[in-house]
């Protein structure tokens, strides 16, 4: 993903090729959608194992996805952690974004420095491109006026992958074009060459990235985006991935898209100005957006994703009896307070 500046004030050159290339696949493909907790219930989903008729007799009787998650258990669900949980204020409502440390830890770190620095509050969503992404961060970057990063790295090496040895991965029965296993690394999707090769956070529905320029080392997290359309699959190690949505999507899906080439907003009256950003950990207790996750090391989340694979909702004629990576959302809901809570 390009950091590039604003069209209005772009100079041609920039629009590499690399970039044209990048955008020209926004108009294949269907989103697979990162839910909130009102649609998990019907939709929900994210790790996966290998199809195992076993699981049918588990459960009794075949299942759908809704009567998965009505019987999953409190011990089947993760509290998400405030250290790692980014809120964005806008003025339509609050994205909640869970962070992926493990495989991005210098841009998380750099992403620290500049919430804790404020570098975003006041900053803008510049690029609305449809079926694709949005972006956020300074229009003005690059050029006399641009706000000053003050502590945090300009410039960081690409984080594209890592290694997979070590790393628990839960793999997910699905012929993917794009690596030679997929699954979930900790309720995020993820590609790998092999149990002690490469592993990758995947470009699915909802996804954090940094943007960059032309040269791996151009991103810092102070441009970011969101996957907001089909999975553009084909940017996987080729952009810093660090997290992913978990709710309020729609705050950036519904967006006008911009009049500019690959979408940027044309005008500043266009931009969608940011409240602030913080991490929920600065946020007062009674603020914050209480969630949890399907935890995707369950049998729970094993008969989840058989549900997914196998439509058995009364409107579906055919079962299907296949699921692709980003055809599999992560069930997020209002965290349930335990019995034993003050």
């Amino acid at each position: 993903m390009h950091r590039a500046r604003a069209v209005s004030t772009m100079r041609p050159r920039r629009l590499s090729f690399f970039l044209i290339l990048v955008a020209m696949a926004s108009s294949l493909g269907q989103a697979c959608r990162v839910q909130a907790p009102a649609e998990a219930e019907a939709n929900g989903g994210a790790f996966s194992a290998d199809h195992d008729e076993r699981d049918e007799s588990r459960a009794g009787t075949p299942q759908t996805m809704a009567d998965v998650l009505t019987a999953s258990k409190p011990s089947d669900w993760r509290a998400l952690d405030p250290q790692n949980t980014l809120y964005m204020e806008l003025d339509t409502g609050r994205v909640i974004m869970e962070l992926a440390p493990s495989f991005a830890p210098k841009h998380v770190a750099n992403l620290r420095i500049l919430v804790k620095e404020r570098f975003f509050d006041g900053l803008f969503i510049i690029r609305s491109q449809d079926n694709y992404v949005v972006q956020w961060g300074d229009p003005a970057e690059g050029e006399e006026g641009a706000k000053s990063l003050r502590s945090a790295k300009t410039k960081l090496p690409g984080e594209y992958f890592r290694k997979a040895a070590g790393l628990p991965f839960h793999r997910l029965d699905s012929r993917d074009p794009y690596a030679d296993e997929v699954g979930f690394v900790a309720g995020f999707p993820v590609g790998r060459d092999g149990p002690e090769g490469r592993v990758w956070l995947a470009h699915c529905y909802g996804m954090l990235g940094a943007g960059r320029d032309a040269a791996p080392d151009s991103g810092n997290a102070a441009q970011l985006y969101v996957v907001t359309g089909h999975a553009p699959r084909h940017l996987d190690r080729n952009v810093t991935l660090l997290g992913r949505v978990v709710q309020g999507i729609e705050h950036l899906t519904t967006l006008p898209r911009g009049s500019g080439a690959l979408g940027f907003f044309e005008t500043p009256e266009e931009r969608v100005p940011i409240r602030t950003i913080r991490f929920a950990a600065e946020i007062p207790a009674k603020q914050r957006s209480e969630l949890e996750a399907l935890r995707t090391d369950t049998e729970t989340f094993d008969r989840f994703v058989d549900a997914r694979r196998h439509r058995r909702e009364p409107w579906f004629l055919d079962e299907v009896g296949r699921v692709g990576l980003c055809n599999v959302p992560l069930p997020v809901r209002r965290r349930i307070p335990s019995p034993n809570s003050p």
